[in-house]
């Protein structure tokens, strides 16, 4: 009998406003592989937390929460989905104003970010075909051993403007240092990716620089 193949997996990191979601998902069309956005795990959990009268800063009780938690992955039109204690999230509820203002809190818990990095490579053994995930740590933590990262990366002014563009005031720089220099799970470059940097590129000429690496999937 055949071995069965293993799914591809495909890391996607790179600082905000990189352009990294946007590759990711037209990566992942191309391939005909599940586009993952890891951050919408620590979204779910977040927001369940917020439904269940949880405070985020205190860490004992959302471990407790953590512990009577169970999350399932699925895809819908290619894209995947995460529900929580059986219940879909939608968009709207990963994005709102107070998920926004929480996520950081409860992504920063240690034991948190093991259990949904248990979870993330569960989701990509399992996936059938493969994944392409997007984060901030794929490469260097969650799929170390893929043999296809990448990071994506643009100049703090070209990222600023893009933010800008999309009517978002952030200090990009400010959140770079942040993102690199917390002690749990910094923004890391992998030592083996691809780094690509998009600040003079479009869309798809980067799209087109990963998909140079996977001739026979094209």
């Amino acid at each position: 009998m055949p071995e069965k193949s293993q799914p591809l997996i495909v890391a996607i990191d790179g600082p905000a406003a990189s352009g990294k979601s946007t590759v990711a998902k037209r990566v992942a069309a191309r391939l005909g592989l599940i586009f993952v956005n890891s951050g919408a795990m620590y979204r779910a959990f977040t927001f369940h937390t917020l439904q269940s009268d949880v405070d985020p800063s205190e860490t004992e009780s959302v471990l407790d929460l953590l512990a009577q938690t169970e999350f399932q992955s699925g895809k819908r039109e290619g894209i995947g989905t995460i529900a929580v204690n059986g219940t879909e999230l939608t968009a709207v509820q990963l994005s709102s104003p107070e998920v926004n203002d929480h996520v950081s809190i409860i992504a920063k818990i240690p034991e948190v970010r093991e259990r949904l990095v248990a979870e993330q490579r569960k989701y990509g053994a399992e996936s059938g075909a493969g994944v392409v995930m997007e984060g901030r740590d794929i490469g260097s933590v969650v799929f170390p051993d893929s043999p296809h990262k990448f990071y994506i990366d643009a100049s703090p002014e070209v990222r600023a403007q893009r933010r800008r563009d999309q009517g978002i005031d952030d200090e990009i720089e400010k959140r770079d240092r942040v993102d690199s220099s917390r002690k749990t799970a910094p923004l890391k470059i992998a030592e083996d990716a691809q780094v690509i940097d998009t600040s003079a590129m479009e869309i798809d000429e980067v799209v087109e620089k990963i998909l140079e690496n996977f001739p026979s999937e094209r």
